[in-house]
């Protein structure tokens, strides 16, 4: 059958010249370069289209208005090859990033879930990531793939339907529900690693985690997930307002619980760093209350939008 021939695919809409041109300087580093790169543009007016243009090695699609699940299907439509390869292109790949995520593939897997690590070096940044992004070590049975760090079979993409173009946010973990519905072998490979950029202020956190979870109630994604948070912040309010001292002895004993991990991940990563470490034992907990309460209102959100489409359609 000849050596695998793989289809790296992308979306991008202004993400700016200098982080346009440190995504395709880490692409052409690789140590096992795609056959093809197709990168899909959703109207950029910023320079990002033309850094893309000049760019004589990749294929770009200019299609204006194109979400990221559009985005990517037209890409995946206009691939060559049998094995595709997603990434974002804000992210920067490790060198060794293609060929570590095509192993579980070339083993016989029909997905390879890679893995992500922060790119922002701030307290408020590290604070944030510690939140949401785990260790290798941390990842176990079940793990499923950001599509900033994916591969699969074009087989396992069409059993999955694709993309889903009617989802504007968290296209990537329903696509990834589909791919476990439809049957797919899914394989870990955490040493496929790209660097995503986290958000630099909490204005920004707060609209990036309030769509996710928007995203969440549109597409019915982790309703128990989201109830226990609701509950949990209930229980903290009740106590509060009570002075309830055995339902505040509760929630505290909970709340440290649920820090521990974000707070060990913070204190890991800033090694060196010894008085934001001591700083991130504040930093972190505060993050972690922001992140939820995004989360909290871009859900109720989400699910008020769907419960009134389905009175509109119904």
């Amino acid at each position: 059958m000849g050596p695998m021939k793989v289809s790296l695919v992308s979306t991008v809409k202004d993400v700016g010249p200098a982080h346009m041109r440190e995504f395709l300087d880490s692409l052409r580093a690789q140590s096992r370069p795609p056959e093809e790169t197709i990168i899909v543009d959703g109207g950029s007016t910023d320079g990002t289209l033309e850094v893309l243009r000049e760019a004589p090695d990749i294929t770009v699609i200019s299609e204006p208005g194109a979400g990221i699940s559009r985005g990517r299907n037209v890409a995946i439509a206009a691939a060559a090859h049998g094995v595709i390869a997603v990434t974002d292109a804000d992210c920067v790949l490790a060198a060794d990033w293609l060929e570590r995520l095509l192993a579980p593939i070339e083993n016989g897997a029909d997905v390879s879930a890679g893995f992500y690590r922060a790119l922002g070096d701030s307290l408020f940044q590290i604070s944030t990531a510690a939140v949401s992004i785990r260790e290798p070590e941390e990842v176990g049975p079940g793990w499923l793939p950001s599509s900033r760090s994916i591969a699969f079979r074009r087989g396992a993409y069409d059993a999955a339907g694709g993309y889903p173009e009617w989802l504007g946010v968290g296209e990537d973990m329903y696509f990834d529900h589909q791919l476990v519905a439809a049957g797919t072998t899914i394989e870990p490979a955490v040493d496929a690693v790209v660097r995503w950029r986290v958000r630099p202020t909490p204005a920004s956190t707060w609209r990036q985690y309030a769509g996710y979870a928007e995203g969440d109630a549109a597409a019915g994604l982790y309703p128990e997930r989201h109830f226990l948070r609701f509950a949990a912040y209930a229980l903290l309010t009740v106590a509060i307002v009570k002075k309830n001292r055995p339902l505040l002895a509760l929630a505290t004993a909970g709340a440290v619980q649920y820090a521990v991990r974000p707070v060990w991940r913070a204190w890991r990563r800033l090694e060196g760093r010894d008085t934001e470490r001591l700083a991130s034992l504040v930093t972190v907990p505060a993050a972690m209350a922001l992140i939820d309460a995004a989360k909290m209102w871009g859900y109720a959100r989400g699910l008020a939008r769907r419960v009134a489409e389905e009175v509109l359609y119904d």
